[in-house]
């Protein structure tokens, strides 16, 4: 007869220790897959801001140019709203004034980081079969928050260096890649909790960036205000340490604190569910499916609905914050020819307010081709976790599928666009007096600019279809092409290189003349493109 003997537990200590086994393996596997992205979003994040010290450096040259810039961005409540308060005419304070939109560009890299090496492994069952060995039941989350955490640390280092090499002074430096690293943080302890909280990973995402969404949307209008208001935002507190302006130090206690709680909340939240769960409990669904849902669009339009709107939304407000800034635009430009050259070379005009409104929606144009590619890549997703198999085991044929989905990557950008486009032409008009005609000139804008993103749309269906283990690098595409785009715009690089971006072939409408022949050729270009891919898509085995 065999006696079983119990041992005495020691509360805390060995239950804990277990809990965290396999962290190493788990670290190692996530660099493994990450070794490309994680490096790449790094490195990008945290040189941007020194790039925008070297393009600024040729613009203002004079203290008196800088003190200009300063006091007309101060008098734009909408360009404060945009990009925040600048609290210093010192170089620093004025180049890294817009580069403070990579707080929230390392935000969206790292939400998307933790959530894909957490709730996306739970989602696909991975998670499961991996906490079946001797892996604990924290190691997957400490790995991803580990590798998370150290690719912000490094982009925040990469930062403070290239502003250091390009002359700057080292406690703005330092304080400006110390926050950049903090809003990496803090935005990943907040994706931690949401993928403790969601079932699914797009619901987990959605969670995410809505605090961004929201964070930024508080930050703007109390930036806007009297300032009271940014201080209950994580992204107003990365613009309060004042980098290059009496560098406020203690503003990062709070951004620490908070990535601290966040975590450790993220934490005991994993410890209370069910591997696989969510804290919000999945509603039961209707037992029959709406005539919405009777076909692949319907399905299209389930899985699609929720990014359009917000994208949308997004576009239609930032359209009113560039129409409001549109009549700031001269003051900030009267004193540097070399700035006007580049913005009236840029937006095809010798009007500086329409050659900013060309230039606006241009990069407006290149954040719809993000959503167009995102659109496109569920039918990657759909396909990997084998959704797409039950869907395409009926009678749906695979173009009739994949269309489904390229009607919202087509048609999604096109209504974000003219949202944007509507939104500029009634600020506009309404501060300008000629409502009507305004509006009809920002549409016309952003309408031109639809193939170019379309052509984007078409480089992701052939990846897509092709060669669907690299789908992915449409994201590198994009970001080669905006890179690109930037840079040449200062001369940095040949015509012929710069040519081979789309957004800078279309008419620069409002103030250039209308031309229909780079319209019609990027147009057959994607329409092209999305065909092959679609050929490609249909010739090939589901992976």
């Amino acid at each position: 007869m065999t006696t079983t003997v119990a041992l005495p537990h020691v509360a805390g200590t060995s239950r804990t220790a277990g809990e965290f086994a396999g962290t190493g393996q788990m670290l190692r596997l996530y660099l493994r897959r990450d070794r490309v992205v994680a490096p790449l979003w790094a490195l990008s994040i945290g040189l941007m801001p020194a790039l925008q010290i070297v393009s600024i450096k040729d613009i203002y040259t004079t203290g008196e140019q800088l003190d200009g810039f300063a006091a007309t961005t101060a008098a734009s409540p909408a360009l404060i709203a945009m990009y925040g308060p600048v609290f210093s005419s010192a170089l620093g304070s004025i180049g890294t004034w817009k580069a403070g939109a990579m707080y929230a560009v390392i935000a969206i890299a790292v939400v998307l980081t933790v959530i894909r090496h957490t709730r996306v492994e739970e989602e696909t069952g991975r998670a499961e079969l991996v906490g079946a060995t001797s892996i604990g039941r924290f190691a997957g989350l400490t790995g991803a928050l580990l590798l998370t955490y150290g690719a912000s640390v490094v982009a925040g280092i990469v930062c403070a260096a290239s502003l250091l090499a390009t002359g700057l002074p080292v406690a703005g430096s330092v304080a400006f890649g110390a926050a950049l690293a903090g809003s990496g943080v803090v935005w990943g302890a907040v994706a931690a909790v949401a993928a403790q909280v969601s079932t699914g990973a797009r619901l987990a995402r959605g969670i995410a960036f809505a605090a961004l969404g929201a964070a930024f949307a508080v930050r703007a209008v109390g930036d806007a205000g009297n300032g009271v208001l940014s201080w209950f935002s994580p992204l107003g507190w990365c613009l309060q340490i004042r980098p290059f302006a009496d560098e406020r130090w203690w503003v990062l206690v709070p951004l620490a604190a908070l990535g601290t709680v966040a975590t450790l909340f993220a934490y005991r939240l994993l410890r209370t569910r069910d591997i696989g769960a969510g804290l919000l409990a999945d509603r039961p669904g209707p037992p029959v499916a709406g005539t919405a849902l009777s076909g692949p669009v319907g399905l299209a339009w389930r899985l699609q609905r929720g990014s359009l709107l917000a994208w949308t939304t997004g576009f239609a407000l930032y359209g009113l914050l560039i129409g409001g800034a549109v009549n700031s635009i001269g003051g900030m430009l009267d004193d540097s020819g070399t700035l006007q050259d580049v913005v009236t070379s840029l937006g095809g005009s010798a009007d500086l307010e329409k050659a900013f409104i060309a230039y606006a929606v241009t990069m407006l144009a290149a954040a719809a081709a993000a959503y167009s590619v995102s659109a496109v890549l569920r039918l990657h997703e759909e396909e990997n976790t084998g959704r797409a198999e039950t869907v395409l085991a009926g009678v749906v044929g695979r173009v009739r599928y994949a269309s489904s989905h390229l009607l919202f990557a087509i048609g999604g950008p096109a209504v974000a666009l003219l949202a944007s486009g509507l939104g500029i032409g009634i600020v506009w008009g309404a501060t300008d007096g000629d409502l009507v005609r305004k509006v009809g000139q920002s549409l016309g804008a952003v309408a031109v600019q639809l193939p170019a993103v379309w052509v984007v749309t078409a480089i992701a269906m052939l990846l897509f279809g092709a060669l669907p283990k690299y789908a992915a690098l449409a994201w590198a595409v994009l970001s080669a092409m905006i890179v690109i785009f930037l840079l040449g715009s200062l001369g940095s690089f040949p015509q012929w290189i710069l040519d081979l971006v789309p957004f800078v072939h279309p008419p620069k409408l409002p103030g250039a003349a209308f031309d229909i022949v780079p319209i019609t050729s990027l147009a057959a270009l994607a329409g092209t493109g999305i065909l092959v891919g679609l050929i490609a898509f249909r010739r090939r085995d589901l992976r």
